[in-house]
């Protein structure tokens, strides 16, 4: 007996999410949505599918097809180009006699601007630069950098003066919400600069196309700041019901037109290909040559002189308490700053207080560095604001007179000092590119592998083939991160490479062809992760030291 209906499966292979869309049609009738879901991946790609497909009766399609990038192609499924399935949905979801010239698809890792003819078919295809500081990871990671959750950007007020921020590169973007936050500019203004930064840069692929009955379509929907935004320079903005499952949408539609595989079951649902890349030595190979050195600690006494040293950082904040007689650290404090220099700064004082059991003590001095100095300076009200490149002289000095090389690995920067005499002689530091920070190997690790950052120097300290990711741009590592995902690697090998990637950024970009002396220190928050010295001393081939705190 002859079937009356027709079931689709369309699955959309994304950067960061697989969607998923389940039609039904009869012969007579308009193609029905069943069902659609979207699954974060979180760098398991291959895993999460396996997952989606064990809760699905594959035995009842009729049709089965898969769309996105790099991972479409490794998987034993038919699929179609994300520009074939654009045109597919296009043809569903436009109203019929509306008009529309283009449809802008904003996902996790890119923004594309598909132009259309009058029958919907694509007539050509505009990108942007390949800059993260437009994506929507991008932009997720600024608001968890403020403390913000998305749904709380979206009820900011709409009228919201936004803080101008940089769109040329994700490091200028990062620096301009950091000193914004730290100056005091209110968050719902940062967020609203970041919306309009975006916004900026899709009008600008928009530039030679007429604002009028505009399509935005992608994961990009669900931030309704920037709809808003794009609302007001875009008369009648289609944003479709199906938007966040666009591209599966039309993958099933093609699977009802066209004949597909048969469902290979999920033993050889993958391929066996893999990529090739250069791989690096194993980063354990170094634990050898690496020191990690600690200091002397003592518990405070009742009439004890200190001085009390405050780092206010763009992602982190750290500060101490030294007994004045003997300089032992008798305190210490480090947490997240989390977008607000002033509250982080009171936050180390009550715990300082805490762990000194409120016992009587006279503090005779307070220093303060960091992105955030001025402001907590200023509330503190103490002169003694000095830059970072001084205070981290000074520290290294202190520990041994004969250093003569800092390498320093910061949040969001990245500083390269040389010491003639215990004086600071020459120095440099990131000047545009993110992918060689803290912040950077953090955002990464987490949000395409799902390795938070305590976890990061064991996975690391695991991996037996690191791919060789190069010092490239932050959108491009993330790119290959991607690609190293999807093809089969290992999340050890894959989270090594992250940790040579930052430290070759720092040898390339920031260090260059300056001189490197006998006795180098290595120092930073990125050194709590015990990964990225050895790294550092396998691409430098000499000892390093980590100095105390």
């Amino acid at each position: 007996m002859k079937k009356l209906q027709i079931r689709s499966l369309g699955i959309c292979l994304g950067a960061a999410t697989i969607s998923v869309v389940v039609l039904e049609k009869s012969k007579s009738s308009r193609p029905i949505i069943i069902k659609h879901e979207q699954h974060p991946h979180e760098g398991h790609p291959r895993q999460t599918l396996l997952n989606i497909l064990k809760n699905i009766n594959m035995q009842t399609f009729d049709s089965m097809t898969a769309t996105g990038r790099k991972f479409r192609g490794l998987v034993n499924l038919s699929s179609i180009s994300e520009p074939r399935a654009v045109e597919y949905a296009c043809d569903y979801v436009i109203p019929a006699g509306m008009q529309v010239p283009a449809v802008v698809c904003g996902g996790g890792e890119t923004f594309l601007v598909y132009l259309l003819d009058s029958s919907h078919q694509i007539s050509n295809v505009i990108s942007g630069n390949k800059c993260a500081s437009g994506t929507g990871e991008f932009f997720l990671q600024q608001l968890k950098r403020m403390n913000v959750t998305l749904e709380e950007a979206s009820a900011f007020a709409v009228q919201s003066q936004p803080y101008p921020v940089s769109g040329r590169c994700s490091v200028f973007c990062k620096s301009d919400c950091t000193h914004a936050i730290n100056k005091g500019i209110p968050k719902d203004q940062v967020t609203a600069g970041l919306c309009s930064m975006i916004s900026t840069k899709i009008l600008g692929l928009l530039k030679k196309v007429p604002r009028h009955q505009i399509m935005l379509t992608g994961g990009i929907t669900r931030n309704l700041m920037l709809v808003n935004h794009l609302h007001q320079k875009i008369s009648n903005l289609f944003i479709p019901e199906e938007a966040v499952y666009f591209e599966a949408l039309g993958a099933a539609l093609w699977g009802l037109k066209n004949k597909t595989r048969t469902f290979p079951g999920q033993k050889k649902l993958f391929k066996s290909e893999q990529a090739i890349y250069h791989f690096l030595p194993p980063l354990k190979k170094y634990s050898k040559m690496v020191f990690f050195k600690n200091l002397l600690q003592d518990q405070l006494r009742p009439g004890d002189e200190c001085i009390l040293g405050l780092d206010v950082g763009s992602t982190t904040t750290k500060a101490v308490l030294m007994r004045k007689k003997d300089q032992v650290l008798t305190a210490s404090v480090y947490l997240r700053t989390n977008g607000n220099p002033i509250d982080a700064a009171r936050r180390c004082y009550q715990s300082l207080l805490k762990q000194s059991n409120f016992i009587s003590l006279k503090i005779s001095g307070l220093g303060v560095c960091g992105s955030g100095r001025r402001i907590a300076g200023l509330h503190a009200l103490t002169d003694g604001i000095i830059n970072e490149i001084s205070a981290h002289a000074a520290a290294a000095v202190y520990f041994d007179p004969q250093v003569d090389t800092i390498f320093e690995i910061g949040g969001q920067d990245a500083k390269y000092t040389y010491i003639v005499n215990q004086v600071p002689a020459d120095y440099a530091m990131n000047e545009a590119c993110s992918a060689g920070t803290g912040s950077f190997l953090e955002e990464a690790a987490y949000e395409t592998l799902g390795i938070k950052l305590e976890k990061i120097a064991t996975t690391a300290m695991q991996g037996l083939k690191p791919p060789n990711f190069n010092d490239q741009c932050a959108a491009f590592i993330g790119s290959d991160i991607k690609n190293a995902i999807h093809e089969g690697c290992l999340h050890t090998d894959i989270a090594a490479g992250l940790v040579y990637s930052i430290c070759m950024n720092y040898c390339n970009r920031v260090k260059g062809h300056r001189p490197v002396g006998q006795k180098i220190f290595m120092q930073g928050g990125v050194c709590y992760n015990h990964a990225v010295p050895l790294a550092m001393e396998g691409l430098n081939g000499k000892t390093i030291i980590v100095p105390p705190e």
